[in-house]
């Protein structure tokens, strides 16, 4: 018996340490999303004007009216073109690839070419973006230049993203739309996809808010604009709000700096209203998988 006790209690001890530990790490977490937050809206809640949501940009001052919609078209955009390329892409990697004669699944070569992809830095596919569309093709700095190169540094995340969420679903979900009579396809858009729609939106948010945040293929590709966007997809630039967060505070005017703050406190909102969105979207789908269940 006696040998009992130190036993119990060294397990009691490394699982203190063990929780001290956890606990640590989600400080390490959590301390500077909380420490960002607060220098952000304790500098922009000060001196906040409603206007500057409608109003636009004049220099270094006026407001941010036309960053917030140059933003928001950018994130539908890129929602768009990237979120169809790829959860098709994603799809194809998880459902449709299949096996070749020696039993090893097809799709590698584009699953490596998806992981050299996200490791690319953005500065540098905005540099060839650049030199390809904006002067090779004349498209100038445009909506749809900025467009394509948000959309390639973000597909990868979302195939990825897509692809791990479809693997996730158990093969027995398949199985009984097979027995239903459910044709592949069918079975895959009503039962897989629906399934594995919580990984998927979040693969999707994380790209929006990847985008969202961009500021160096920006600039390569859309410049800046300090009018409202424009139905034009080539030679027309677009404001975004990372460019006064990045350029405004530089200049010599307390105007400017306030304007950059303004930027920062607006993309943090916009953020956390996709935050919002997706929990709603992945507690509904939760709750149809467990009606399906049931």
């Amino acid at each position: 018996m006696s040998a009992a006790f130190p036993s119990s209690r060294r397990r009691r001890i490394a699982n203190g340490a063990f929780r001290a530990a956890t606990l640590l790490a989600l400080l390490a977490v959590v301390g500077p999303v909380v420490w960002v937050i607060a220098g952000v809206v304790d500098r922009a809640v000060p001196h906040w004007r409603w206007s500057v949501l409608t109003t636009n940009t004049v220099g270094v001052s006026g407001g941010l009216e036309n960053a917030i919609l140059g933003t928001l078209v950018l994130l539908l955009g890129v929602l768009v073109i990237a979120g169809a390329v790829g959860v098709l892409g994603g799809v194809y990697l998880a459902e449709l690839a299949g096996f070749n004669r020696r039993g090893k699944q097809r799709g590698g070569f584009l699953r490596a070419a998806t992981e050299v992809l996200a490791g690319v830095p953005s500065i540098a596919l905005g540099l060839v973006g650049y030199l390809a569309l904006v002067v090779q093709f004349h498209w100038g700095f445009s909506l749809l230049a900025a467009l394509v190169v948000l959309s390639v540094m973000v597909i990868p995340y979302i195939t990825r993203g897509t692809e791990t969420a479809l693997r996730q679903v158990p093969t027995n979900y398949r199985e009984g739309a097979e027995a239903l009579g459910m044709s592949s396809g069918y079975g895959l858009r009503k039962v897989v996809l629906r399934s594995a729609m919580p990984g998927i939106v979040t693969s999707l948010l994380i790209a929006l808010a990847i985008s969202g945040g961009e500021t160096a293929p920006l600039l390569y590709t859309a410049n800046w604009f300090t009018g409202a966007p424009r139905a034009a997809l080539f030679h027309q630039p677009i404001g975004y709000l990372t460019y006064p967060v990045w350029t405004f505070w530089d200049y010599p005017s307390n105007q400017a700096h306030y304007l950059a703050f303004d930027a920062a406190l607006i993309l943090l909102v916009i953020v956390l209203l996709l935050l919002v969105a997706a929990r709603i979207i992945v507690n509904r789908s939760q709750r149809y998988a467990e009606a399906r269940r049931n």
